[in-house]
């Protein structure tokens, strides 16, 4: 009888060598088509801008040097990461560092595939999608990379008991002064301690080369917990790390990498597709839990808990599923290697069992290479939400030529930026102007994006904006305009604005001046007018990718400043190049609503979720459905945007104020309390929706007649929100409405006053 103990190592060795040669080389393959993408990353920027300023100034920051309204607040993160891709960047710019990222997802890929089977080649086809994502340019791409090494490590030492461990200390020191994720490593090292402390519950020859394993281990498992300790700050680097994990939660309500994946019926059926990789992660659970149950068949209760453990923390959080990918196609693959071993060993024909072998690669060779055509001919990159296309460079999304302006004419410090923006600004004009905010959690604290949301929600003109600009001296503001993580929404406003006044404007970009008499000068130079002021041209010889996201952002930038003939032309001619954007068909819906077309709209929308169901996608057309009174199936539309979104409780709370304002006060109470009821824990911290549900709960009771109890909600929400000057004003209104003309004189004087100095 089998040793189902026995390692997968083998079942390999009994396939055709074709089939492995072919497989491996067409994994790999897919890794660099699926690495090699143009930079996107928003915090990649900061980090090259600590590699530069440890260069020229020969000393390691441990407080921030970048912003200026968190200047000198402690900073300690690892600074290798920077250094390397500073070094890459001066030996090859943009394009090296892209092919930088490439490397590293081919040598993740590499290190699961170096030694396993059939099964592992095939997951970690299924796997890729996930890893590149996370072996973009940035610190955080070494943890994938070195989670690989790590992992590869322990498992080779589990099946064959000679692995050389001692690179595991080595290499942790190298992870440490790379990333705090370095922390993935101890608990891999510790995760498999338990799994050989599993075996040994086993009796006889197991246990015996269960216990040899440890003997052969250990000095090296615990050599890799105090090599953490060799960084610059020594044991303050884990406060840091502290102090990073408690910025995680506030974060988990604004990044997507850090909210957890949907994971309900309509977001499987939405996403599950071999084809499509946004449901990877789904393909590759559906594996996880497979392979859990075979490895408790097979009596391996220690890759059931790997993979146990990593099925947790895919689910917790999406940026965990690189690494959650990782573990599956190694470990997963192993255990499915010695399922099949344990079956074909019956079968005396070897022809079947290579027939099988043959099919099961063949079928995974064809999905890579359908997977890599859609990334070469960027169908995979136009069709979808993202901001890079295949090859190598800076992604059309930073505002390249906006910052070159602001270089090249000496605009006046300070600049205002948002969250996306503050890394690229503090690189590309880090020498001579400092950021607003940036992707480092640490030196802004966590309320940085209820503040930055709150301003970016006010009025210019208003106290708050007033405020900021007293506070820290802010003369520039450079607004990010691209369809995706962009902010034309509020262009207008800043547009009509009588503080700020446009300077320059792209497709992606636009700059403001502050209105002083130290910028007048400026301002005659360079003042544009909104509703007329010509974007940049297409450049020559453009390609078809660079093309379509040309004049798909011209259409989102020129719909927001009232130019709507010529954003329906802009859409026109990307549709011609690219037809299979949703965020194109979407775009147009919203157009095509604006100027009454509701039919063609709802066309435009459906064709969108044919190719990318999207949580906002579905809120629009409930939004639609709403307009037309078809109640039932606006109620099924926003269900599954609920169902579909990483965050469902933002989009009943803006389902709740749409409800409010088409006068249905009771349909909105009943979306704020499941809002409430499916928030997570984190958001109770959240200032902003917290108040946002207040708000709510007041306008609707207001519309339903209950003052009183309409004004309860408003007076909590005015103490949350003690210096928002709206909420105030709101509260006056309705103490105004209900004959309390003393309480509302009080509030709108508190309104007055909220918009002063923080300090």
């Amino acid at each position: 009888m089998m040793d189902r103990s026995a390692p997968a190592r083998e079942v390999s060795k009994r396939l055709p060598v074709w089939v492995a040669i072919v497989l491996i080389a067409v994994t790999l393959i897919y890794a660099l088509f699926a690495g090699l993408r143009t930079l996107t990353d928003f915090d990649l920027g900061w980090q090259l801008a600590t590699g530069r300023w440890i260069f020229r100034n020969h000393q390691i920051p441990s407080t921030d040097v970048f912003s200026y309204t968190a200047q000198g607040q402690p900073w300690i993160y690892p600074v290798l990461s920077g250094l390397v891709f500073y070094a890459v960047f001066l030996a090859g710019g943009y394009a090296l560092l892209s092919w930088l990222g490439a490397t590293a997802c081919v040598g993740t890929v590499g290190l699961l595939i170096r030694r396993g089977s059939l099964a592992t080649g095939a997951l970690a086809i299924l796997a890729i999608p996930r890893i590149a994502a996370r072996t973009a340019p940035r610190a955080d791409m070494f943890t994938t990379v070195l989670f690989a090494a790590f992992l590869s490590l322990i498992w080779e030492n589990f099946q064959t008991g000679r692995a050389r461990l001692w690179l595991l200390p080595v290499l942790m020191v190298a992870w440490v002064n790379l990333h705090l994720g370095f922390v993935a490593g101890l608990m891999l090292v510790g995760a498999y301690a338990i799994v050989e402390l599993l075996e040994t519950l086993f009796a006889g020859e197991r246990r015996r080369r269960a216990v040899e394993r440890l003997r052969h281990a250990w000095p090296w498992l615990l050599a890799t917990f105090p090599a953490t300790f060799l960084n610059p700050w020594g044991w303050n680097l884990f406060v840091a790390l502290v102090r990073q994990n408690r910025a995680m939660a506030e974060h988990a309500q604004w990044i997507r990498e850090w909210a957890s994946p949907a994971l309900n019926w309509n977001a499987i059926v939405g996403k599950f597709s071999l084809q499509n990789t946004e449901g990877a992660f789904l393909a590759l659970l559906a594996v996880a839990v497979l392979a859990t149950a075979l490895a408790l068949f097979l009596r391996q209760p220690g890759a059931a808990l790997l993979l146990g453990g990593a099925s947790y923390l895919g689910m917790r959080y999406v940026r965990f599923q690189a690494l959650f990918g990782c573990l599956v196609a190694l470990v997963g693959g192993w255990v499915f290697s010695s399922a099949w071993e344990a079956l074909s060993s019956r079968w005396r024909d070897v022809r079947v069992r290579t027939v099988l072998a043959a099919g099961v690669a063949a079928m995974f060779v064809l999905l890579a290479l359908a997977r890599s055509a859609d990334l070469v001919f960027n169908h995979r990159y136009l069709a979808g939400s993202e901001t890079a296309t295949f090859g190598a460079g800076l992604s059309w999304w930073f505002p390249e030529r906006a910052l070159a302006f602001i270089e090249r004419q000496h605009l006046p410090a300070e600049v205002f930026n948002n969250y996306s923006l503050g890394g690229f600004l503090v690189w590309r004009l880090g020498e001579h102007y400092r950021d607003y905010v940036d992707g480092r959690a640490i030196p802004f604290g966590p309320a940085v994006f209820q503040n930055l949301e709150h301003l970016m929600r006010a009025d210019p003109d208003g106290p708050e904006w007033q405020r900021e600009t007293n506070l820290y001296g802010m003369n520039t503001l450079v607004l990010t305009l691209a369809r995706y993580d962009g902010d034309a929404a509020v262009l207008p406003k800043f547009c009509n604005s009588q503080t700020w006044r446009p300077v320059y404007l792209d497709e992606v970009s636009d700059v403001f001046l502050r209105q002083t008499p130290e910028n007048e000068s400026l301002l005659q130079r360079f003042g544009l007018d909104c509703s007329k002021a010509a974007l940049r041209e297409l450049e020559p010889g453009a390609n078809r990718a660079m093309a379509f996201n040309y004049w798909a952002n011209s259409m989102v930038v020129l719909h927001s400043l009232g130019r709507s003939d010529e954003a329906w032309a802009a859409s026109e001619k990307a549709l011609y190049l690219f037809p299979e954007s949703a965020h194109l068909r979407t775009f147009r819906a919203t157009m095509l609503t604006a100027m009454g077309h509701l039919q063609e709209a709802e066309h435009e929308y459906q064709a969108a979720l044919a190719i990318e169901p999207r949580d906002v996608i579905w809120a629009s057309l409930a939004s639609l459905y709403r307009m037309e009174g078809r109640s039932t199936e606006a109620d099924q539309a926003i269900r599954k945007a609920v169902d579909l979104s990483t965050q469902p409780h933002q989009i009943l709370t803006n389902l709740a104020f749409s409800c409010i304002r088409e006068r249905l006060p009771k349909d909105a109470l009943v979306a704020l309390d499941e809002a409430a009821r499916r928030a997570p824990p984190e958001a109770a911290t959240n200032k902003q929706f917290q108040i946002d549900l207040l708000r709510g709960r007041a306008m609707a009771w207001n519309a339903l007649g209950q003052g009183q109890k309409a004004i309860s909600f408003q007076e909590e929400a005015a103490r949350i929100g003690s210096d928002r000057p709206d909420v105030w004003l709101e509260l006056a209104q309705l103490y105004e409405w209900n004959g309390r003309r003393e309480d509302a004189q009080r509030a709108r004087s508190v309104a007055a006053n909220a918009g002063g100095p923080k300090h």
